[in-house]
């Protein structure tokens, strides 16, 4: 939907790429999917959930064993997204490093975009 020619819509680290092989794996998922949603302090947050059937809307990135798929409403908000998976002593998950956001709160569980915000339509 927002794709440009050669280039993912989001990009994967290694560390990420195995962890949703491995959850794919483990739910017998066909890949996890990424959406936003109203909430949090910041008004946005991310959502991620296991795929049963592909949606033909979705744009779908596969690297290295996995497979994520963007809700269609989600798009526009998370091209050129690089999302990684961190383990610290304190805590482990997907972390997004997403060039569109523009605040965040302190927690880092929601998130602004620009004034464009299409998600309210």
């Amino acid at each position: 939907m927002f794709a440009i020619p050669g280039k993912q819509a989001v990009s994967l680290t290694p560390a990420a790429a195995a962890e949703v092989a491995r959850l794919m794996d483990q739910q017998n998922a066909q890949g996890l999917r990424i959406g936003v949603k109203k909430g949090g302090c910041a008004g946005m947050e991310y959502t991620m959930d296991y795929v049963a059937e592909l949606d033909p809307m979705d744009e779908i990135v596969e690297q290295d064993g996995a497979r994520v798929a963007i809700a269609p409403m989600a798009q526009m908000f998370l091209f050129g997204t690089e999302i990684d998976y961190e383990t610290s002593l304190l805590e482990s998950g997907f972390k997004f490093r997403n060039p569109n956001v523009v605040d965040a709160c302190g927690c880092g569980e929601s998130i602004k975009f620009r004034e464009t915000d299409a998600a309210e339509g």
